[in-house]
């Protein structure tokens, strides 16, 4: 079974941007009911797809799977909320890796860094450009950015 587990905090800083390199991202969702997410996800030039459990506290089930980039670009025609377009750099910091997305579109100007854990007590230091945590709140859910953009908030 696959298990993801996941911290997400708000970027203060602009300290990261010369630490990787940014990797477009565009992605929809087939089904985001609150119970479960199936995701499409084209990553620069490789295609996903991820289905989502319900979240209990920072934990969910996960299960990702790479799918042709062809039937992504298809898939991903199928969604029924608007598309999510960000730019995701991987940073490496004190032995872990945070995937710091920044968002395009009716979300720009939102930038939120994640990290996910081997354990929910997994420890981990944090960079001096994150900001406050958002874990746990639903408007940060990119299936949410979806429905609900930055810029209406």
């Amino acid at each position: 079974m696959g298990m993801e587990i996941e911290r997400k905090y708000l970027v203060k800083s602009q300290e990261w941007r010369d630490l990787g390199t940014p990797v477009h991202y565009a992605q929809g969702y087939l089904v985001a009911d609150g119970e479960r997410t199936v995701r499409v996800r084209i990553a620069g030039p490789h295609g996903y797809l991820t289905i989502k459990g319900k979240s209990k506290g920072i934990s969910r089930k996960e299960f990702e799977y790479s799918i042709p980039l062809d039937d992504a670009v298809e898939l991903i025609q199928l969604c029924a909320v608007p598309i999510i377009e960000k730019y995701r750099t991987r940073v490496f910091f004190e032995g872990k890796v945070w995937e710091i997305d920044e968002f395009e579109g009716e979300n720009k100007g939102l930038i939120m860094a994640e990290i996910e854990l081997n354990s929910e007590d997994d420890f981990f230091s944090v960079p001096p450009w994150i900001g406050e945590e958002v874990t746990g709140d639903f408007r940060y859910y990119n299936s949410q950015l979806a429905v609900f953009p930055f810029c209406r908030w």
